[in-house]
């Protein structure tokens, strides 16, 4: 049992580890700096989220003791069920932010989309484990798979939440690329969805995510529906070189900033922190991701490499959408920034994604 010890202790990867509970850190930091109050400093916000850390890191933990393989198997099975749940979220979720997200639990809300992120590399990987030893180039073989996160994206996009249900899409379509699908797949759907932009424009877009577009594109009411990238600008643009020093951004303090505890918390950051608290704090997930796809080019078995692949992909893409979005050079689409923002449902699927990729790094290098 010791040997065991020490030898999980020296493949354990401490970087990744450690990255992790940098940014967390800071997440919590600017989290108390979004909801100060001086009549109460410590805001219910940041409290929930101190104590959801710590059950993240309770599960980030859990998450290492089955085999990663036994994580892929009940992914797979339970994978089925999250489908069941969304279409249950539709019906009877949660009303809040203008959408049926949420159910309703015993102490808090869980939002059942987030937990599509962590479940559908392990059916995916599972999937491709069993249709055939070694992973070939084959059509056939991702039909049900495509079809599985077509259906997760229009059921997420319904409640709707256009920005989980694209983060989702991408990460799955990346997924099945590294997994040998087809090139020319990709190179005949660019068409088709062009050719289906105008249905899905009218047919699939809610209203106010059409605006966002329009505004983004530069027209429409920007004094409206361009409020919140307005304020960010100003936010980030007014942070300088240092910035305005902790707790003291006015953008912030003053609550121009909407939604600056979860979707802009990064504005946050920078107007406190300035250019060069913002830069440091993206070579910090930076560094997070290099480290953990070069650690993923370690691996031997090939479906250890697309389990973890898909573990990583949707922190990736959330952390480029949203700091996209806050720079004004993406449209808004509601992505949190992993890791930082508040939000339990997002913040223990994240921990749980990071700790099943250090349980496949303990098992397989």
């Amino acid at each position: 049992m010791t040997t065991n010890y020490r030898t999980t202790a020296r493949s354990f990867d401490f970087v990744t580890f450690f990255l992790m509970l940098l940014l967390i850190s800071c997440g919590l930091l600017f989290i108390f700096s979004a909801t100060y109050n001086p009549e109460k400093p410590f805001s219910s916000f940041f409290i929930k989220q101190m104590i959801g850390v710590g059950g993240g890191i309770i599960i980030y933990f859990l998450c290492l003791i089955p085999d990663y393989r036994t994580l892929m198997r009940w992914g797979y099975i339970a994978y089925f069920s999250i489908i069941v749940l969304l279409i249950f979220t539709l019906i009877k979720g949660s009303i809040g932010m203008g959408g049926k997200r949420w159910l309703n639990l015993i102490f808090f809300k869980f939002q059942p989309s987030e937990l599509t992120k962590f479940l559908f590399p392990a059916y995916t990987t599972n999937y491709l484990h069993h249709y055939k030893k070694t992973i070939i180039i084959s059509f056939s073989m991702f039909i049900l798979p495509l079809t599985m996160l077509g259906l997760s994206f229009i059921l997420i996009q319904k409640q709707p939440d256009l920005g989980t249900a694209l983060v989702i899409l991408f990460s799955g379509l990346i997924l099945f690329w590294l997994a040998g699908l087809d090139k020319k797949f990709f190179l005949y759907s660019l068409p088709l969805v062009c050719i289906m932009a105008p249905l899905i424009w009218s047919f699939v877009l809610h209203d106010y995510q059409k605006n966002r577009i329009i505004v983004f594109l530069g027209q429409g009411n920007q004094k409206k529906e361009g409020y919140q990238i307005e304020q960010a600008s100003i936010a980030i643009g007014s942070g300088g070189l240092f910035g305005k020093g902790l707790f003291n951004g006015t953008q912030n303090r003053l609550r121009f900033l909407p939604e600056s505890r979860t979707d802009f918390i990064f504005a946050v950051l920078c107007e406190e922190l300035g250019f060069i608290g913002a830069i440091t704090m993206l070579l910090c997930y930076l560094f997070l991701f290099f480290r953990a796809f070069f650690l993923i080019n370690t691996l031997k078995d090939v479906y250890a490499q697309l389990f973890a692949s898909g573990l990583i992909l949707h922190i990736l893409l959330a952390t480029i959408i949203n700091i996209g979005m806050v720079l004004g050079i993406l449209p808004i689409v509601g992505v949190p920034l992993p890791l930082m923002s508040y939000g339990l449902s997002n913040l223990w699927i994240t921990l749980a994604c990071l700790g099943t990729f250090q349980n496949i790094m303990l098992r397989c290098r």
